[in-house]
Formats: C-alpha cells, sequence, structure tokens
C-alpha cells in the first residue's frame, strides 16, 4: 500500500481553509486548539466567507429554499456543513430557522411542495436534519424531523424518496436516499445521544443495506448498480458514489466488514501516481462558483480518500 506523501499533505495544507482544518484533524494528529483556531477561518477566508456574503437579507440564499439548484438555501447550507462552518454561526442558525419554517410539515418532516404533495420528501427532510444538528439549531422540531427520518426506513433497511404512496411507490432502497439518511441520523447522535438509539438502530439497519450491496453493486445480479457512483464527485448534492459511502462508515466509527473491500480496491485504484484523486465528476446546474476543476487533482477527494485509508490503516 501507499503511504501518504509529505508533498501532498502539504498540497493539501496550502488549499481552503474547508480543506486545511479536516486535513489536521484527519490526517496530521494536530492539537484540538490549532484544529479549531483553523476551523474558524472557515468563516472569514476562502469558500466559506464567499458563500456567506451572499446570503440574501431574508436569511435565504440564492432567492429561494430548494430551487435553483445548486444556489438555493438547502444547497448551500449542505455545502456549508461539508465545508466545517463552525456550530452555532449565526447566519447559518438563520437559514436552519428558514428551512424550518417554510418546509416543516405536519407528518413530522420537511415539504417545501405542499401544493403538490400531501407527503414530506424523505431525502430533503434528512438533508436538514443533518445541517440543523451540525449547526446545533435549539428546536423541539429537530426531534420530531429525526423521528420522522428514522420512521421512513424500509424493510430492505434503506431510505427511498420515491416510497411514499402515490410518488413512485418504491419497495427498494435508494442509495441516494440512503446515504442522506445515514449522515443525517449520525449527526443527530452527536448532537442529542441521550434521545438517539432509534437513529443508531437506525443506521446499523442502514450500513447493513449498503454492505449487502458491497457499496455499489446489485444484491440479486452483482453488477454495478450505476457507473456514476463509482466515479467521486464533491459537492455530491444529492447523489451516493462509493467515497461518500465508505467516508460515512469512517465518520460512524463502524465495524470493519469484508463486504467493504471493493469499494476499498476500487479507491486505491483510483489514486494516480503521484498519490492524489482527481475530481472525477460534478452535477449539472447553477453554482455560485466551482470549488474545483473535473479532471484535475483533487484536495477534496484526496483529502477524503486519505482519511477512509487510514481509518482502515491502510497508510
Amino acid at each position: 500500500m501507499q503511504a501518504v506523501s509529505n508533498w501532498v499533505l502539504e498540497w493539501l495544507l496550502e488549499g481552503d481553509p474547508a480543506i486545511r482544518w479536516q486535513v489536521l484533524r484527519d490526517l496530521t494528529g494536530a492539537a484540538e486548539q490549532k484544529v479549531r483556531s483553523e476551523q474558524r477561518r472557515v468563516c472569514k477566508e476562502g469558500w466559506g466567507a464567499r458563500l456567506l456574503s451572499l446570503q440574501d437579507d431574508d436569511g435565504r440564499w440564492g432567492g429561494g429554499i430548494y430551487t435553483p439548484k445548486w444556489t438555493s438555501t438547502t444547497y448551500t447550507m449542505v455545502l456549508l456543513r461539508s465545508l466545517g462552518l463552525p456550530a452555532q454561526h449565526p447566519q447559518a442558525l438563520r437559514a436552519c430557522k428558514a428551512l424550518f419554517d417554510t418546509g416543516f410539515w405536519k407528518d413530522g418532516g420537511i415539504n417545501f411542495w405542499t401544493r403538490y404533495h400531501s407527503r414530506s420528501e424523505t431525502c430533503v427532510s434528512s438533508m436538514v436534519l443533518a445541517v440543523a444538528c451540525w449547526f446545533r439549531l435549539d428546536d423541539t422540531r429537530l426531534d420530531r424531523l429525526a423521528e420522522h427520518v428514522v420512521g421512513q426506513q424500509m424493510a430492505d433497511g434503506g431510505w427511498n424518496c420515491l416510497s411514499m404512496p402515490g410518488y413512485g411507490e418504491a419497495t427498494h432502497g435508494s442509495f441516494h436516499t440512503t446515504i442522506s439518511a445515514l449522515e443525517a441520523l449520525l449527526e443527530y447522535e452527536r448532537f442529542r445521544p441521550t434521545r438517539a438509539q432509534a437513529a443508531r438502530d437506525a443506521q446499523a439497519r442502514g450500513r447493513e443495506f449498503l454492505l449487502a450491496h458491497r457499496l455499489f453493486r446489485s444484491h440479486r445480479t452483482g453488477e454495478v448498480v450505476k457507473s456514476a457512483m463509482t466515479r467521486f464527485s464533491f459537492p455530491p448534492r444529492w447523489h451516493y458514489d462509493v467515497l461518500r459511502g465508505l467516508d460515512y462508515f469512517r465518520d460512524a466509527g463502524a465495524a470493519l466488514d469484508p463486504r467493504l473491500e471493493e469499494g476499498l480496491r476500487l479507491l486505491e485504484q483510483r489514486r494516480t501516481t503521484d498519490g492524489r484523486w482527481l475530481l472525477q465528476n460534478e452535477y449539472p446546474g447553477k453554482t455560485f462558483f466551482r470549488l474545483e476543476t473535473v479532471g484535475k487533482p483533487s484536495r477534496w477527494n484526496t483529502l477524503r480518500a486519505l482519511r477512509v485509508l487510514r481509518w482502515r490503516d491502510l497508510i
């Protein structure tokens, strides 16, 4: 196995504060004080500061709650969580409240389309739960939202936003919805540890769903479900790929399982000869600005890949 070289670490540390604080935390073993000091720079410099400067006067972004993609409030908040904007940042809390005030629905989930749908949407409910927990929104609706997400889990252990009656009525979990739900419930577990047993149990079943598919294969035929899942993107938006799945298992401190091995081999195969990973894909839509360029070395993918390999003691 290749070791991580000093120059790759130096290259990562030359990046945006959103990259640097996570490199310090996950790859260098830096002191907590140094990590937090670097994390605080996310709201003052680089990508995080740029996004915060673009917030509308009403606390939203892009003039909308869920659209346009990817400049709406929902997707900007999802990105700010990935950047690691510190918890309880006042602009983020204001936006979290806007998401709840606009979308919290009588079934306990998030429904931004009440004119068209009588039930909440599971992907969106999960995204909102994840950002609200990350930013530590103190709101009683948050616990009801977590209960709703847990309650949408399907018999196979996955989640699918098309499983609701009258909206596809899918009978099999979706990789995309499942990863959003898993990430959200992990954030909830950390924010509300004394109330999170159901969230822990649901995550265990959800991880088993991904493991049964070896992260990207049909459990029936063994074929790759979709080739896009084997290409690594950042930001992933609402999409699943193998690197995102592996990074969740790492983040959750999940038990090692031999069914992860094929995904780990794919991850290593994607490493270039200089020890980095490329940005392999991006999803079309309006953005405020690009973080990285498709086909070029990606600090995001390199950071996430290296911390997964470190979790597995492969570097």
